[in-house]
This record gives structure tokens, sequence and C-alpha cells, in this order.
């Protein structure tokens, strides 16, 4: 069995804006816990957290990452997620395996996107938060302004927990607003010091607005409070924090340097000590199988086994390990268990905790507890493994919208097949990217977050797979119609020795099919065209549409009517009326005013108020019609059409217009003419 209990887990995810220091927290987390012999230096690649070629090569994390320590009794697993918007589906996945998250923000004065981003999106999930304010030993750093900026935005929400010590405008420690004990930083840890005389008046201040909020928590407290006098107790004030934590109305802060591991040993004790272990989390959303029946399942080792994929780690060579977190019972090696995606079995062979990218071998997985399975044959991210006792399968796990679309193709013709390959095991590792073959261009669209995430998995294809991918800005699909109308005849007639060939037609084209594709119709009268090659006709026709005059899109909307003709009796064969319907098509369409048509797409874009000026007047430039707008409390959502061939990277120009807070979903709504200067521009290209 377990040597720890589900009680004494503690599961958390480091998230915030890239840059911002959460691997070399976590690295300072392990170190401190004993669980790494010194701490990393993340500028040179060979951190515990950040292991991946391709992190190494960029100095970024682009995977969310596992590893685990002790620390006071307790089994902390952290999960280090990329703060990159690239990778935003890590994001995703860690959270649901995870009962809290810290935020890691820098000490610059200011509230980040990447922290606002993160902040809303715990606000919204019921994440529990902690802010750690990181870097107080770097060149211009300020804590205090830093929580001002935070307070500023989030009010009442923000708890402070320790008030800095300032010494030369630097953070050298802190006072424990509940406990009343004052600490310096020292290297690797901290010491015990008297409370600063000018700092005994604002610790009285800060408890009792932190005693106001606790109380504010539950009837109980706020009757206790009012008993005795606007006092409670330091244990009354832990659980209304612990309470509000819960509940998102209260987010402690804290500070450090995580590189000088300064701050961090307060950090894990906070962890500890307010944070909730896998029994006190939020109900997962699942449902029973056998009965379709929706049910929230809680953390309980007394039922049976179930868990779910968050993660899975490809290698050419070491095979497939799927990281999982159990939310019920236990998983042992030797269980035979079901997963409800597949409907197979799975044999568990091999189980491991993790520590990055180092495997320890363990026969068993407890309740609550993160780990990871090896090579499972037929599992994937996002999968629920459980107990053939209580099939279960738990709510998919919600990745952001794959907006980024390009064009894929093999460097080499001969490596195609290899790089498809390769993208389908990129695809076990990373669900947040889509691979698509456009039936009307022909082209292989992979669609992702943003450029950077498109570029790294063609990077992984080689140093993985070994073969070399191309990206490229994916072709727009034209269309030709016509406007008006014309009749044309065609007349194809061989006669080299032997059988001849002969036919002619006479066809009338114009706008309307009935299908709003093609329409044929039969006019002919007297057998002018026998009744046998009334289908090659409109074979030939179908053909001919595949190719239009201006630039060879393929023509739509088009009604065809074959109203006469001629036949040999002897010679007439169904290639030379097909051959026939081809020549008068080509012929007549060109007199037709032929025109080009575009692709346009509505589109609802999603941004706060403040960007709303600068993404209507973008949308006008891309030739968009604005059709409404939506008020969303502090957001706008803008409703428009615009040309497809306008928005082919409005993923990174709306994340650069709005720093990172707008957000957008479209799809295909029908085909419009093209400008004239359009036009000519697109007939230009493609000659």
């Amino acid at each position: 069995m377990s040597t720890i209990t589900v009680d004494k887990i503690r599961n958390i995810c480091l998230i915030g804006h890239g840059g911002s220091g959460k691997t070399s927290l976590a690295e300072a987390i392990l170190f401190n816990g004993g669980s790494i012999g010194k701490m990393g230096k993340t500028t040179e690649g060979n951190t515990v957290m950040d292991f991946d070629p391709e992190e190494t090569a960029r100095g970024i994390s682009i995977s969310l990452a596992a590893a685990h320590t002790h620390w006071q009794g307790c089994k902390i697993n952290v999960v280090d997620v990329p703060g990159f918007y690239d990778f935003a589906g890590e994001q995703e996945e860690a959270v649901r395996a995870v009962g809290s998250a810290i935020l890691v923000a820098d000490a610059n004065g200011t509230v980040s996107v990447g922290a606002e981003r993160a902040i809303a999106y715990c606000l919204r999930k019921h994440v529990p938060l902690m802010i750690f304010i990181n870097g107080i030993d770097k060149e211009n750093a300020n804590y205090v302004k830093t929580v001002e900026a935070f307070r500023e935005k989030y009010g009442r929400k923000i708890a402070t927990l320790h008030a800095p010590i300032i010494r030369g405008n630097k953070m050298q420690g802190y006072v424990s607003v509940i406990s009343g004990k004052a600490y310096e930083f020292k290297p690797g840890g901290r010491i015990e010091v008297p409370v600063p005389k000018d700092m005994t008046g604002e610790i009285v201040l800060l408890k009792q607005i932190l005693t106001e909020a606790a109380a504010e928590t539950s009837d109980e407290f706020l009757e206790k409070f009012d008993e005795n006098g606007g006092w409670l107790s330091n244990d009354d004030i832990l659980a209304g924090v612990r309470k509000g934590l819960f509940s998102g109305d209260t987010i402690p802060v804290l500070g450090g340097s995580a590189t000088q591991n300064m701050g961090v040993i307060n950090l894990m004790n906070e962890i500890v000590s307010i944070l909730p272990s896998p029994i006190e989390r939020r109900p997962v959303h699942a449902r029973l199988l056998d009965t379709d029946e929706k049910i929230d399942i809680v953390c309980d080792e007394t039922l049976p086994f179930s868990g779910q994929i968050f993660k899975t780690l490809s290698d050419p060579f070491a095979g497939k390990l799927s990281i999982i977190r159990v939310f019920t019972g236990s998983l042992k090696v030797g269980d035979v268990v079901w997963n409800a995606q597949s409907g197979k079995e799975e044999k568990i062979n091999t189980l491991y905790l993790l520590k990055g990218k180092k495997q320890e071998p363990v026969d068993e997985i407890g309740t609550g507890d993160i780990g990871a399975i090896g090579k499972l044959s037929s599992s994937l991210t996002g999968d629920t493994l459980c107990s053939f006792e209580k099939k279960i399968r738990f709510k998919d796990i919600d990745l952001p919208a794959a907006n980024f679309a390009m064009a894929i193709k093999a460097e080499r013709s001969e490596e195609e097949d290899k790089v498809f390959q390769g993208l389908n095991r990129l695809k076990e590792e990373d669900r947040s990217f889509v691979v698509e073959k456009n039936a009307e261009t022909g082209e292989t669209i992979v669609r992702g977050l943003g450029e950077t995430q498109l570029e790294v998995i063609c990077c992984k294809l080689k140093n993985k797979y070994g073969c070399s991918a191309l990206l490229s800005t994916p072709v727009v699909a034209y269309k030709e119609t016509i406007l008006g109308a014309a009749e044309a005849e065609g007349k194809h007639k061989k006669q080299s020795g032997g059988a001849g060939q002969f036919g002619v037609v006479d066809i009338r084209i114009c706008a309307g099919a009935a299908d709003g594709l093609f329409e044929f119709v039969d006019e002919t009268v007297g057998g002018s065209v026998p009744k046998q090659f009334i289908p090659a006709v409109e074979k030939g026709l179908r053909e001919a549409i595949k190719h239009g005059p201006l630039a060879g899109y393929p023509v739509l909307n088009v009604k065809a009517t074959l109203f006469d003709g001629k036949y040999h009796p002897v010679d007439s064969k169904e290639v030379a009326f097909i051959s026939a319907a081809k020549q008068a098509f080509e012929d007549a369409v060109t007199r037709a005013t032929p025109v080009i048509l575009e692709p346009v797409w509505s589109y609802e874009v999603e941004v706060p108020s403040d960007y709303l000026g600068d993404v209507l007047g973008d949308i006008t430039k891309r030739r968009g019609r604005v059709l409404g707008m939506e008020s969303d409390g502090d957001k706008q959502k803008v409703l428009s059409e615009v040309p497809l061939s306008e928005m082919l990277r409005y993923t990174m120009d709306l994340r650069s217009m709005t720093q990172g807070k707008g957000a957008f979903i479209g799809e295909f709504v029908r085909y419009e003419k093209v400008p004239a200067e359009i036009q000519e521009k697109i007939i230009a290209a493609k000659r």
C-alpha cells in the first residue's frame, strides 16, 4: 500500500507569465524537499523540469513537467506549466490533475498580462490560488509596489499573509501577519529575528484586516468575531483564509527569490498548511458508462479505481509514458483496467513516480496521487482508466481553440509518410494541435495556438523522428463564377484512319444553379444529340467547371443547358461528346462575365473593453463588416464577417493588439465576389 495517505498529498501547478521563474521555483521546492542534490540553473538547460531538447534550445518551457518531493510529512506533487500562450493547452491538462495553483509573478511593480490571464482562469475554474512574487533580489525589484498593483486590480481578494521587511528598497524578510513572528531571508532558508519596531502598528492593522476577511467566510466565524469584540484566534484566522481560498474570495500573497532560494521554504510551509488535499478539491464531472448517468467524482480511497491521463510523453526509443492522476481507489502493477474512450482493457505492467525526466519505479499509485504508467497500448491524453467494477468516463479536458493554421509538407517527398507518422505520434503528447487534409486545396493543414507551437512541432519531427517538414501560409480556396450568360458551340472531330470521333454540342450557361453549385438541363429535341450521349455531355461539363477561366479555380453556381447538337451514326462516341462539352463551356464561360469568389467567415471576437476601438478599426482594415456587439462584464464581444484571406495571421495579430487578452472563434458562411483590384492580384499571383 502507499505510504502517504490522501490527506497528506498536495497537488499544485505553477502558472504565470513566461519568464517569471516558474521552473526555477519548482527546482527550489524540489531542492528543499531533498528530491534533488543541487539547485538547477534554468538558463543552462540542466534542470529537472525542463529536459526536452527544444526547451533547452529555446530557454522556455513548452510542455508541462511533473515531479514530487516531501515536506513536513506531506507529499507535494509539482506540475510546472509553460507560460507562453502557444502552450496554453498544457495548463488545461495540469489543472485537471491538481487541486490548486501558485501564480509566479515578477516583482516589477505591475500585473503582467500572463498573470491577469492566469488569475482569471483560476477564478473561472474555481481553482484555489496563491501568488508568489518572485525575484525580490533583482535590480529595481519592488515587492510592495507589486502587491499594491495586484490589490488595485483584485481588491480585497488579495490577502497579505506577510508584511515585508524592507531595507535599501529590497525585501530582506517578512513578518507573519497571523503568528506575529519575523524572519529574515538567508541563502537556502530563513532565521527568526525580532519584529522591527517601526512595523508594529502595520502588523496590527494587517492582522485586523485579515481577521475581518476571515470572519466574513462563515456565519460561525462572524459570530465569534462579534462575541469577542472583533477578535479571532490564529487557528480561526487560518481556517478562514482556507475557506476564502477555496471559494475564490481570498488570494494569499507571498514573496521571495526562487534562484536564491529565499522565501521558498515559507511558501512550502503555506502549501502544506492552507492548500487543499485531494479529498478537499471540488468534484470532477463524469458519467457512468452503463447508464449514461452524470455523476460527480470526489477523491475517495474506498471506491473502485478511476483515474485520468492528463499528459503523454512519447519517445521513439523509450516508448510511451502516460502521466495519470488517480481520483478514486489505487492503481497497482499487474492490474487490468478499462479505457472508457477506446473501449479496451489495459494491463498495467510498470508504474512510476516522476521527477521530471526521471522515473522511480513503484508498485502502486494511491488515491489522489500523480504518477505514470509505462507503455500503454491504446490510451491517450484525456482518456479515463477505471475498474471493471464501476465503469466511468471523466469529462473531457477542455483545450483552447486551435485557430492558427499553416500548411505542412515533407521537405523531401520520400519522407512524406514519415512526417505524417511523426505528427500522429506528436499528437499523443500534445492534443492542442490538429492535423487535417483540406479537400479543396489538397494541402495538409496543421492548426495550433500559435506560430511558435507549430515551429516546435517541426523541430520535434526532425529531432525525434528524423524527418524534416516545411511550414507555409495555407492556400485560400478561391472559387470562380459567372455573372452573365453566354452560348457556345463545341465540336470534336477526329478522322485519321479507322474509326472516327464526332460530336457537336450547343451549350447555354448562366448563373443560378438550383443547388448553388452546378445544374445541367437537357433541352434537345428531335434527337439532335442521342439520349445515350447526354450523360457524356454532362460529364464533360462537370469536368470543365473544375478549372475556371481567370485563375483556374473551380467554378460555382452555373446552370448549363444543352439545347442542340449534331452526331454521326458511325463516328459519334462518348469521348467525342465529353470533349465537345468541355470546349463549349470554355468558350462560353469567358464571355459570361467570370469573376473570382472568396470565402467569407463569421467571427466572434472577445476582447477587454479597452481594446474595442483598436479591434473594430482592424476588422474594417481587413475588409470586414461589423454585425454587432455584445457586452459581457468588462469584455466586449464583436460579431463580424471578414474574408478568410485577411485573417490567416489573425491569431498572432489579435494577441499583439490586445496584449494576449483577446480570443476569437470563426466559421465559414459563404462565398462572395472579390473587389476588382483584389481579383487582379489573385490572377497575377496564380500566373
